[in-house]
């Protein structure tokens, strides 16, 4: 999901700066001069980027805090703090104003003197909402911390997702990790991505085919002793040549308890997938030219 930006037009300028930089280190941006077309429902569109935004940068200044406007935009993004109790709102200062009141016990990234220094305090801050490789998945019962990492592995591309499943209250936890090395039409494929500088959206469609793939086969571990349960499958497109192996290795660790732990691996890959098509942002215009050059570049092969 976006990072939406809140800004009174006083400061549109200082706005769409900072909405590069933020595209720039990767994280997708809403910013209503990028999104409205004219005949758009402003109250409707604004309304859904809100809801829908992972994180909502309000821009302080004497302008913003006597904005209605940004004022409703700020009570949206504190309403959802509550309700979804974690961090939505989060304070940017670029001059010296009357900070809202149920702003000030929140750290807030500072522009007033250094352009680049209050850039690095917000990116780093944002970096939970915006990071597609990585998260952790919460429930009121249980969480799972998760990453994938990605390169070459001799002649072969390979992807490797890791998962740690901690019950709330459970002395073990669950380990997954799913090696995933692709032939040699994978690898043309995964290397033409990375030389165009577009791996990151080749890796979310690996991603979403290894859920799919998951999911068709209803993958689902029964861990019963210390020792680590193996399953192999393979992901398959016949017209082009491609063939994805993918080496599933899950075990548990901690305290024995007698009991079988049933490890709903699907889901694992779901929101792994999940996170990533949220988190991931738009191509900038330049990209989407690499892209399409990419795919027709691959369809003539």
């Amino acid at each position: 999901m976006p990072v939406f930006i809140s800004y009174s037009h006083t400061d549109a300028d200082f706005a769409q700066r900072l909405a590069l930089q933020l595209v720039k280190a990767r994280a997708q941006v809403w910013i209503d001069r990028w999104e409205l077309n004219v005949g758009d429902s402003l109250i409707r569109k604004i309304e859904e980027a809100v809801s829908g935004a992972s994180a909502l940068v309000v821009l302080l200044s004497k302008a913003s805090v006597a904005s209605e406007w940004c004022r409703k935009e700020l009570t949206a993004g504190l309403v959802r703090e509550l309700e979804e109790k974690r961090v939505v709102v989060m304070p940017v200062l670029i001059e010296d104003c009357d900070i809202p009141l149920f702003l000030r016990d929140k750290k807030y990234a500072d522009f007033r003197t250094n352009f680049d220094a209050g850039l690095a305090e917000l990116t780093q801050a944002i970096a939970r909402v915006t990071n597609d490789t990585r998260s952790r998945l919460e429930t009121p019962t249980w969480h799972t911390d998760w990453a994938v990492d990605w390169g070459m592995d001799g002649a072969q591309a390979r992807y490797t997702l890791t998962f740690v499943e901690q019950a709330v209250g459970k002395p073990y936890s669950c380990l997954a990790v799913a090696a995933v090395r692709g032939n040699e039409q994978a690898t043309l494929r995964y290397l033409t991505y990375q030389q165009e500088g577009l791996d990151w959206i080749y890796r979310h469609i690996m991603l979403v085919t290894l859920a799919e793939t998951a999911r068709e086969l209803d993958i689902r571990m029964i861990l019963h002793d210390p020792l680590p349960q193996r399953r192999m499958f393979g992901i398959r497109d016949e017209k082009l040549g491609i063939e994805w192996e993918v080496q599933l290795e899950c075990r548990l660790l901690g305290d024995d308890t007698g009991f079988d732990v049933l490890l709903d691996v699907v889901g694992l890959f779901e929101a792994a997938a999940t996170h990533s098509r949220s988190s991931s942002r738009r191509t900038t215009a330049d990209e989407q030219v690499r892209l399409d050059a990419i795919l027709a570049k691959l369809k003539a092969i």
